[in-house]
């Protein structure tokens, strides 16, 4: 019997080590192969166990033939997207250009912006755009959840598609893995196409896999469009859930057809180029400078896109740079900006939730957070509810709002999309947003507990962060 349990240990020893030796040829971050490498090796099992389901690159590969997608749609919508008089801003000239470079990600002028803070807007705008629609819809969220403002969208859609107008829908599978089947069958049967993006077949085990489109885009006959941090479910018409997202109208339309028509092709194969998806624009008073760029970034582009994007900004901004953000877990990369930033006399301000929906990964921010102020941020945690906003805004120029957190998993792992707006109007706008936001915070050094030096508390703080790459 001794020797049984021998041998299982030896076999057991020799998986640790080839697992081991496999998150080190994936040339990871160092901090995230060292945490991998611990879990594995101090956590017998179990610790196995989560690298399978969460830490192997296996789909990567896959997937890789989609950066060659990207430009062909995108030199498809050239075809129609014409633009005149486009002048774009110098100061910012280098970061549309690093955005056109990465995997041209065009910008365009003439556009609108209306901002929504939360779902009270957000959702009767959306029915009364999809009422109007006459040729066709596209939605991709994370979640699109089986209760009744999931329903009520569902049948708005349904409606439509009876009328004779084209609905396509992308859902994530893990965003969605407690939506029973029944729901989007019965879209399917009712002519809409829906289409989950990734099928896992262990969902309960997969919450936080790698990989998961986490995008909020919405395209309403190719002349309106939604983007930002909301899902379609009945949480985010809360009035204590705090987001934003915006309705675009104008030229960013185009660019959010085209994230759309990407994804569409990843999980149906078909690629649709149609002029009617890129019509004109309709509106012929919406003429103005303001430029923007929609910006996707996912684990199959060699760079982090959205990242590098922030880290420009970040290492840009003159006079002050506001962030709000659900979770703090930046990489060493965006953090290292934010404290230089800050040191360097900006006025940078950092605004979270009092309490996270994930505790954990509470727990992890902490120290971030801690560290931040220590270098000069002013942190504020928003205390009348959950804020789940994912905006930035800089010198009253440039702002993004999108799907993408200050996390490891945004940045490395999800399929993200922000749009980045050159321009004051929309800047300002972003800025009152965030301050009104302020009125309803309280800063960090005033949170009892939260500035905490007693050594039990900064030993699970440290713990909690040095697996934070893992999240």
């Amino acid at each position: 019997m001794d020797s049984w349990k021998l041998i299982l240990f030896s076999v057991y020893q020799v998986f640790v080590v080839m697992a081991i030796i496999h998150v080190i040829l994936d040339n990871r971050q160092p901090a995230k192969t060292m945490a991998w490498a611990l879990v594995i090796w101090f956590v017998p099992i179990v610790g196995i166990v989560f690298y399978l389901f969460f830490g192997i690159n296996t789909r990567k590969e896959r997937y890789v033939s989609e950066r060659s997608m990207n430009l062909l749609t995108k030199r498809s919508m050239l075809e129609f997207a014409e633009q005149q008089n486009l002048r774009l801003p110098e100061r910012y000239k280098p970061l549309i250009d690093l955005f056109v470079n990465q995997n041209l990600t065009l910008p365009f002028k003439d556009n609108g912006v209306t901002v929504m803070t939360n779902g009270i807007e957000f959702f009767p705008a959306l029915l009364a755009d999809i009422k109007k629609a006459k040729n066709h819809i596209h939605i991709a969220m994370y979640i699109f959840a089986d209760d009744a403002l999931g329903r009520l969208v569902a049948d708005a859609l349904i409606d439509k598609v009876r009328e004779g107008v084209e609905v396509r829908l992308v859902y994530d599978d893990v965003g969605c893995w407690n939506v029973k089947h029944r729901f989007f069958e019965r879209m399917r049967e009712e002519g809409i196409e829906a289409m989950p993006f990734m099928p896992v077949h262990f969902p309960q085990f997969t919450s936080k896999v790698n990989y998961r489109n986490h995008r909020k885009i919405i395209v309403i006959d190719g002349q309106v469009g939604y983007i930002g941090g909301m899902n379609i479910a009945m949480r985010y018409a809360n009035a204590k859930w705090r987001d934003t997202m915006l309705r675009v109208t104008g030229g960013g339309v185009y660019a959010l057809q085209r994230a759309f028509l990407v994804d569409w092709y990843f999980v149906d194969r078909s690629l649709l180029s149609d002029r009617r998806f890129y019509p004109p624009i309709a509106d012929d008073q919406l003429i103005n400078d303001t430029i923007s760029q929609v910006v996707t970034s996912g684990p199959v582009t060699p760079y982090p896109e959205i990242m590098q994007g922030f880290v420009r900004i970040i290492l840009g901004a003159r006079r002050y740079l506001y962030v709000e953000t659900p979770y703090f877990l930046p990489n060493e990369s965006v953090f290292f900006a934010l404290k230089t930033a800050a040191l360097a006399g900006v006025d940078v301000r950092v605004l979270c939730p009092m309490h996270s929906d994930a505790r954990f990964v509470e727990w992890a921010s902490r120290s971030y957070l801690r560290e931040a102020v220590e270098a000069g941020v002013q942190v504020s945690l928003y205390e009348p509810g959950f804020l789940h906003s994912k905006l930035l805004v800089c010198d009253d120029a440039i702002s993004t709002c999108g799907s993408t957190n200050l996390d490891f998993r945004s940045f490395e792992n999800n399929f993200e999309a922000n749009i980045f707006f050159y321009g004051e109007d929309v800047a300002l706008c972003m800025k009152d947003v965030f301050l009104k936001d302020m009125e309803q915070s309280v800063p960090l050094t005033e949170v009892p507990g939260r500035m905490s030096k007693k050594i039990t508390v900064r030993l699970w703080e440290s713990l909690t962060r040095m697996l934070s790459p893992l999240f």
